[in-house]
């Protein structure tokens, strides 16, 4: 976590926003649950991320059509995607960029 997103993830706004945003969803993830596969949501996921520049509008810190209930695994993927960088240790215990394959 940012240092300047800090205080916004401690604050009670974003405590009562998080749970109830999870609870209407039933805690599943919004991407990836299927009927035949439900997965447990855990994050809730800022659609427009948040920056210092934004972190302080309730429309978007705070406006649940910008959050999104997801799984651990589907965070990661967003996230991901929009880097595009992976990484892996190499034989020296040191970080490798791994390009992303076709």
């Amino acid at each position: 976590m940012q240092t300047w997103a800090e205080k916004l993830y401690a604050s009670p706004a974003w405590k009562h926003c998080r749970e109830s945003y999870l609870q209407s969803v039933s805690y599943l993830c919004e991407k990836c649950t299927t009927a035949e596969n439900p997965n447990v949501a855990k994050i809730v996921h800022h659609k427009v991320y948040l920056t210092e520049e934004n972190i302080n509008d309730p429309e978007i810190a705070l406006a649940w059509d910008n959050l999104q209930a997801v799984c651990q695994d589907c965070h990661n993927r967003e996230h991901h995607a929009v880097n595009d960088k992976r990484y892996i240790f190499g034989p020296d215990g040191g970080l490798v960029y791994v390009p992303p394959t076709s």
